[in-house]
C-alpha cells in the first residue's frame, strides 16, 4: 500500500482480524502491510511510545496462540519458525498507531481498519442469536458425543459386572468363569463368607495373587486345613478362620462390593442359584466379623 491512492477494501481488512484472548486483533505483520511499512519499524515506533500502548492496547501471542494463527492462516506460515511471536493490537491499539507513525497512509489506512472493525461488531451483534444457537447446539453435540464415549467404554469395560442374575444346573463354566472375573477384578482384598469349603474354592483364589484373602467357614476340617498348609506354601497365603454365624454365603470386594450368593462356591452351577450385589456398605459386615 506504499500509493496512497490504493486503499485496501474493508471486506478485505475484515479478514484480517482474529479473535485471541477474547479480543478482537490484527496482527503487527498485515498492519505493517497496510500503513507500507516493515514490520520492524511498525514496532520499533511502538516501543518509542510505549507509554501509549498498554496490554489492552496491545499484545504479544502466546506461542499456543501463535501456532494457532499459523495453523488457520497459510500467509503466517513463516512464524512457524519464528523466534519472536508476533504482536496483536486490539481497536484501541490500532487506533493509537495512526498517532505514532503520522504519516498519511497511516491515517487513511486507520480509518479503514476502523471501518472494518465497526463492520465486525455490527456483524457479530446482528448475529448474536444465531451464534449461541449455535454455540447451544455445539455444546449439546459434545454432552451427546460425551454419552456415548461412556457407552462404548462401558460396553468395552471387561470389569463391568452385573448386578445380579442366576445361574442354572449345566452352567457350571459359566458360574466358574464369572466368580473367577470378579475374584481378578479386585485390587486390594477379598473376604468369603461360605460355609462350605474346599480345595476348588482356593484353586479360584490362586487367579488373584496381587490380593490378600480371608474366608470364614463353619467347619475347617482336617483335609482343609491340609489344602490349606499345601496352597500357602506355593501361592499368597489365605487365611481361613472359623465363623458359624451365618448361613447365606457372601464375597465382598475391596471392603466396598457385597455379593451374596445362594450356592457355596464349591457347588457352582451344579444346581440352580442366585447372586446379586447389595449397595450396603461392606465395612457394615466386615464390623461384626471381628
Amino acid at each position: 500500500m506504499n500509493d496512497k491512492n490504493k486503499i485496501v477494501s474493508v471486506e478485505n481488512i475484515k479478514n484480517m482480524i482474529f479473535s485471541f484472548r477474547g479480543l478482537q486483533v490484527m496482527i503487527d505483520r498485515d498492519l505493517a502491510k497496510l500503513y507500507g511499512v516493515e514490520t520492524k519499524v511498525l514496532n520499533q515506533a511502538v516501543k518509542r511510545n510505549i507509554e501509549r500502548f498498554p496490554d489492552d492496547f496491545r499484545f504479544q501471542l502466546s506461542e499456543n496462540e501463535k501456532n494457532e494463527l499459523v495453523t488457520n492462516c497459510d500467509r503466517f506460515v513463516k512464524l512457524k519458525h519464528s523466534s519472536v511471536n508476533p504482536y496483536a493490537f486490539t481497536e484501541q491499539g490500532v487506533a493509537m498507531l495512526s498517532t505514532v507513525l503520522r504519516s498519511e497512509i497511516a491515517i487513511t489506512a486507520s480509518i479503514q481498519i476502523m471501518r472494518a472493525f465497526v463492520e465486525m461488531k455490527k456483524f457479530i451483534s446482528n448475529n448474536a442469536a444465531i451464534f449461541q444457537r449455535l454455540e447451544n447446539v455445539e455444546m449439546k453435540q459434545i454432552e451427546a458425543d460425551e454419552k456415548i464415549e461412556k457407552i462404548f467404554k462401558a460396553l468395552e469395560n471387561s470389569s463391568l459386572k452385573p448386578k445380579q442374575g442366576i445361574f442354572y444346573d449345566g452352567q457350571i463354566f459359566d458360574a466358574y468363569k464369572f466368580v473367577t472375573e470378579l475374584i481378578k477384578g479386585a485390587k486390594k482384598s477379598i473376604v468369603l463368607i461360605d460355609n462350605y469349603v474346599d480345595e476348588t474354592v482356593l484353586i479360584l483364589f490362586s487367579k488373584n495373587q496381587k490380593i490378600d484373602v480371608k474366608i470364614y467357614t463353619k467347619n475347617i476340617t482336617k483335609q482343609l486345613k491340609l489344602d490349606l498348609e499345601k496352597y500357602n506354601t506355593q501361592y499368597k497365603p489365605i487365611e481361613i478362620k472359623q465363623f458359624n454365624q451365618a448361613h447365606d454365603r457372601f464375597l465382598i470386594i475391596d471392603n466396598n462390593e457385597i455379593y451374596h450368593f445362594g450356592a457355596s462356591l464349591k457347588d457352582l452351577g451344579k444346581k440352580w442359584f442366585g447372586f446379586s450385589r447389595f449397595d450396603m456398605k461392606a465395612i457394615e459386615i466386615l464390623k461384626k466379623l471381628e
